[in-house]
């Protein structure tokens, strides 16, 4: 596998989870990590393992991912993409493998991944589990600030075994602040997106052929609904089945409701903000 794969690993401050996902890929002879500037050791654990560190100074995810993807030297045509969070299982790393083998006209690959919470695979609640994760590093850029979307040059495939994801692993504490970022971020997002009238299609949201182009139309039209918070619960809960997942389907729609209501909040502030100034501008 070492022949035709390379890995990319982001991190910041990722000394606690860090070791596992390296585990998780040990197979590889070509592990970069880009670090953006820890303060423990998550630069010495990546040396000692191996793998080979670049640092640059995070200012949002399109665009650090994009830089990346640009600057960094793989040793392979193929990049696998994941977090420090997650893990690889070895199904997965053989079915890497076989599709770089026989990728035919494939640019990139969907993998479907296994969020955990309390111990529970969140199987229904998830609005999607799959994720554009192994590509050609030149056929793929990322748009938008938070929760980027993947954008591939080429056709995409889609490959069997999972990537397990521990986005709790640190504790609740460290997933609300990390939300309270992206919130930010994906406030900031919105209001870009309506100041420069992006294009939205409500056709393209329900019937777009391309997964992630109707993915983004979908966020679009979520973002004009109202009582988002409310709505994003109800979804994720009973329409997606997230009962089904106990306890911890629950509190994951109950978490995921909270965000949006913070992403809502921001977004008044932001525009309200913009309103004053366009009054004082004019006084």
């Amino acid at each position: 596998m070492d022949a035709m794969i390379s890995v990319l690993i982001l991190t910041k401050n990722e000394e606690q989870d860090l070791p596992a996902c390296l585990q998780s890929v040990a197979w590889c002879d070509d592990i970069h990590v880009f670090d953006s500037f820890s303060t423990d050791h998550t630069v010495e654990i990546a040396e000692r393992a191996g793998a080979t560190v670049c640092q640059r100074v995070f200012d949002n995810w399109a665009a650090h991912q994009n830089w990346g993807l640009r600057n960094i030297r793989f040793r392979h045509p193929w990049v696998f993409y994941l977090d420090a969070d997650e893990r690889a299982t070895p199904e997965l790393a053989a079915s890497l493998l076989r599709a770089v083998q026989s990728a035919g006209e494939n640019v990139a690959f969907r993998i479907r991944r296994r969020d955990f919470l309390l111990g529970t695979w969140l199987k229904h609640v998830q609005t999607s589990p799959f994720y554009l994760r192994l590509f050609r590093p030149e056929k793929i850029r990322y748009e938008r600030l938070v929760n980027p979307l993947s954008i591939p040059d080429g056709k995409v495939g889609e490959l069997t075994g999972y990537l397990d994801h521990f986005p709790f692993s640190k504790g609740m504490q460290h997933w609300l602040d990390r939300h309270n970022s992206y919130s930010s971020l994906e406030a900031r997002q919105i209001a870009q997106n309506r100041a420069a009238h992006s294009a939205f299609s409500l056709r393209e949201a329900f019937f777009a052929k391309d997964f992630h182009e109707r993915r983004f139309h979908q966020k679009e039209l979520f973002y004009r609904l109202p009582a988002r918070p409310l709505v994003k619960f109800l979804m994720l809960y009973f329409a997606r089945g997230g009962f089904l997942d106990g306890h911890a389907g629950f509190t994951y729609a109950m978490l995921q409701s909270f965000y949006e209501y913070m992403i809502v909040l921001k977004t008044r502030e932001i525009e309200r903000a913009a309103r004053i100034r366009i009054i004082e501008g004019a006084e």
